[in-house]
Order: C-alpha cells, then structure tokens, then sequence
C-alpha cells in the first residue's frame, strides 16, 4: 500500500487515526497502541502477506537476541559471560545481515561468479521484501546498543511497534529506539491533539504535492533519456544534462516527498520522527551534502560503521580509507549492482578529496594568521595597512562559494547518473556525452553567424546540428520543470523550516534569515485555504499509481 494512493489516503488512514483515539480515550492506551501495531502489520501485509511472516521471524529473533543480551551485560565482569554477550551481538548482526544478504545480494552474488568465472550457476528469482535494508538496520542498532548498556528494556508490544511503526517502515527515516520509545507513552501521543493533526496533515500534503506533481513530472522527462542511453543510443550534451538533471531532481522531490510525508503521518499519532533531508542542493560541499541528504543513514553509517572502523582516530591515510569502505557499503546498501558500489566508491573519494581539501585550507590560514592576513581576505603590510578593499575580499568569498556550490552540483549530479543507470556502459556512455566526448552539436543557426566572424577553416571544425537529435522529450518542457523544480530547491525553504515554529522534528531546525515570519506556517484561515487548495490539487492529478524512488532499496 503506497502513501500516495486512493485506498490509503480515504480508507487506511481514517480508519488506523479513528480506531487508535477511539480505543485510547474509551478502552485503554495499551490495547490502542496494540491497534496501531496490528494497522501497521496490515499496512505491511497487503503488499505480500508471505513477507509479513518474514518481519514477524526478524522481530521475534532480535526480541530474544535484545534479551538475552540484556542478561548478559550485567555480567560482564566475568570473561565467560562477557564472550557469551559478545557471541550474542554476532549472531545477531550476522542474522540481519544474513536476511539482507540473501534477500537482496543473492542473485547478484550469484551472476558476478558467473560473469567471472564462466559458470552458469542459477538461482530462483526472489522478490526483494518491502523496506527490509530499514527494519533491519534499526534492529542492529538496537543489538548494538542493547550491547554497550544503552538501550532501555521494553516489552514485545513496544518493540513491535518501535519496528513496524508504518510511517517510517518502508522506506524510513532510521529512527533509533532512544528517539522513539520514550515517545510510545500516552502522555506523549495524546497531548496537543489538534496541533499534531494540523501540522500532519500539512506535512502529508506537501510531501504528496512533491511526490505526484513535481517528482512524477520530472520523470517523464529523466527516464526516456536513460532508457535510450541503456538501447545503446548516443545522447547529445544537451539530453544527457537534461536527462540528468531531471532524474536528480526527481529523486530528491521523490524521497523528499515521501520522508514529509513519512513524518507528517507519525505526527498524527503524536510522534515526531528526525529529520532525513535539510535542503541537501544548498550544499557546497560534498561533507556538507551527506549532513542534509538522507540524514538517518548518514548518522547509521557514521556511527555503526565509520566510528567501529576507526574513524579519524588513526591517522589521515586510515581515515580515508575507512572512509572509503563505509561509502562502498553505503552504495551497496541502495543495490545489488556495480553502478551502486561504483556510486558509492565515488562519494568516498568526493569526500576524500573535501577533507584533504579543507586540511590545505586550514594550514594554509593558520600561515597567514601568522603573517598578518585579515579575516576579510585582505593582507596587510608591515605597517599593519589592507592591501584589499573590503569589498573586494567578500567579493572574492561570494565567487569562491558559488564555484564550490557549482562543483559539489556538477560531482553529485554526475554521480546520479551512476546511480540511476542500469548498466555501466549505459552510464559511461551517458557521461561521456554530458562532457562533451561525444561531440558537442551547436544550433544550425550559428553556422553562418561564425562563418562571417571566423574562418571557413576554423567553422568546419565544429559540428552543427539539432541539439536534441533523437527527439526524446520536449526540450521546452524538460527545460521548465528543471528551472521551476531547481529553484524550489535551491532558494525556497523547505518543509521544516515552514513549520518550525510547531517543531516538526527531532532535531533543531536551521533558520533561513530573512525568512519572514508570515512565511512560515500557522493554523490560520489563509493557510488552512492553501494547504487545501494544495490537496485539492495533488488529488485531482492522482490519475496513476508510482512507487517511490526508494522503494527499491
């Protein structure tokens, strides 16, 4: 069941809201929160019923595993129950693991060995079980925390629900238990009624608006161009940028869409979730970039991976390395394929590069600290006088940041061509053409205005053309969209900030300056009025049914 079809939106969700508050203020908290778990069972269930079965064996494991942890580590002054706890935590990360690796890698598993050494090894085709690289992560942690002390206990009920808690189950956030138990309380989901369902459905609203108006949009536009690249055509500059473009910001409205939508809909029951995105094209900076995309797994990775690896603790060579390693599985995590391994390995070394990067800055400032340099970008002389002109020197910080902007757009951009493509040579082929290896046409037009500037001599040597040569979108179209949803991105305020004075997350929002505060949302008339002229809108082109993006992973 998709957040963004019919049979959730009018029969799901009013049925899960008015059973859990009819139950909570007329039977008891317990048995409505016993009502939720078994919406969020169902939720799961309609999808493949076999798999609901699957979910029910992982929780039931990690349950045991938690507890028998718990035992143990109380005990760990003894070295046979200390190595008994440590045994534990294996196997019950070798578990989950096991699970991802067979659900998700078997089948690639299997074709590599076959590529490689020339076997024709078979395996069954097995579907991929809906939000299985989430549910299992969140069990980890809390394995892992359980381990080190820091997970309190809770009951089977409580669990379940920390794990199938539909808002987040598919496709996340990654929340961790110590942001979400302490909130599965009455006192918690039953205060400010009426401020948790107009901040909700506001979030719902917004995060559907992305996702069927502007995502599905810009799909229309990035997927003939990767189609065509994965047929063997050779795409020109300008469809290949187009088609990148497109398919990037039609994943970031995509998975924006659905984590607004994800947090809205646990707002409803009183639960706030973390955030998952912070505006992540306002970055300049790759380091910058994984602080605002997809956050919950950013702090996953950091924590559960980077850190137990080393992290920065052993030297600047071992933290690029450990680096590298936790992109790599970063990547494979999003897919069983090379174009995933090779997305990540590429956002490891961006980001190996960011920090070697911002070590030569450092050093650098720290001499001319020494040598008079003044924080505005001008020198100074032995007299103490600046050599730059204010001016000047913020000047040179607005080039400096925009280039570094367009940089880090220009790396993350090239690297969703990775990402979204179906094979290697399909990417490749399509990058080649986005720098210009595959030739660069310019307008018909322009021939003769260069003949007349230059040389016959000089004008033969480029090539004149259709710009789009294989007519696989509307140029005018794609072009639009691109600009509308670019600027969206890059200069408007995104949901959060919106509703910021309401808390819609976790964590401290950033403010934008300047934003004034009629912008941001309040429960009045004007906008209420819009959020619903919004809806009404976002329903009426509610024509077909689309996954989201992230489904997938």
């Amino acid at each position: 069941m998709l957040f963004n079809s019919p049979q959730f939106i009018f029969l799901f969700l009013p049925v899960a809201l008015a059973l859990f508050y009819t139950l909570a203020f007329h039977a008891s908290f317990r048995t409505a929160l016993s009502s939720l778990v078994l919406c969020s069972l169902f939720f799961y269930g309609v999808w493949n019923p076999p798999y609901l079965i699957l979910l029910l064996f992982s929780i039931g494991v990690n349950f045991q595993l938690g507890n028998l942890l718990r035992q143990h580590i109380g005990k760990a002054g003894k070295a046979g129950k200390a190595g008994k706890a440590r045994t534990l935590l294996t196997s019950g990360v070798a578990f989950n693991l096991g699970l991802i690796a067979y659900y998700k890698y078997a089948n690639f598993f299997v074709s590599t060995v076959n590529d490689v050494s020339g076997y024709s090894l078979t395996l069954q085709q097995i579907v991929l079980p809906l939000g299985i690289s989430f549910f299992t992560f969140q069990q980890i942690t809390w394995l892992v925390d359980t381990y080190r002390g820091n997970a309190r206990r809770f009951d089977l009920l409580e669990y379940t629900q920390f794990v199938t808690f539909f808002p987040q189950l598919i496709a996340g956030p990654i929340v961790h238990h110590h942001e979400m138990m302490p909130q599965f309380t009455r006192q918690s989901m039953l205060s400010r009624i009426p401020e948790n369902i107009s901040v909700g459905l506001t979030l719902f609203v917004l995060g559907l608006f992305k996702k069927i108006i502007l995502a599905d949009s810009l799909a229309l536009h990035a997927t003939p161009v990767f189609s065509a690249a994965e047929s063997g055509v050779t795409l020109t500059l300008h469809e290949a940028w187009i088609g990148a473009l497109a398919y990037s910001l039609q994943l970031y409205f995509d998975f924006s869409g659905y984590s607004d939508m994800a947090i809205g809909l646990a707002r409803l029951f009183g639960i706030t979730l973390p955030m998952n995105f912070d505006s992540p094209y306002k970055s300049s900076s790759i380091i910058d970039f994984w602080r605002r995309w997809h956050m919950t797994l950013s702090r996953f990775l950091r924590d559960y991976v980077y850190i137990p690896l080393g992290g920065s603790r052993r030297g600047q060579t071992r933290r690029y390395i450990n680096m590298g390693l936790t992109m790599l599985l970063g990547g494979l995590w999003h897919g069983a394929g090379w174009t995933f391994i090779l997305w990540g390995g590429l956002h490891g070394l961006f980001l190996a590069i960011n920090h070697a990067w911002r070590n030569v800055k450092i050093r650098s400032t720290s001499r001319g600290s020494k040598t008079g340099a003044h924080e505005d970008g001008a020198t100074a002389d032995a007299a103490g006088n600046s050599r730059m002109p204010l001016a000047n020197g913020r000047l040179s910080r607005l080039v400096c940041r925009l280039f570094s902007h367009v940089l880090t757009l220009t790396a993350v951009v090239s690297a969703w061509v990775v990402f979204r493509a179906e094979s290697m040579e399909a990417a490749l082929s399509q990058l080649r053409s986005m720098f210009g290896l595959n030739g660069i046409a310019l307008p018909s037009g322009l021939q003769g205005l260069l003949q007349r500037i230059f040389s016959d001599q000089t004008v033969q040597q480029l090539q004149f053309g259709k710009l789009f040569g294989n007519e696989l979108i509307s140029p005018q179209s794609a072009i639009i969209w691109i600009v509308l949803t670019a600027v969206i991105a890059l200069a408007a305020p995104n949901s959060q900030q919106l509703l910021i004075r309401y808390r819609p997350v976790l964590e401290q929002v950033r403010t934008i300056k300047g934003l004034s505060g009629r912008l941001q949302w309040s429960p009045t008339l004007p906008w209420c009025l819009l959020i619903s002229a919004v809806a009404l809108y976002t329903q009426l082109h509610l024509t077909s049914i689309s996954e989201f993006l992230y489904f997938q992973f």
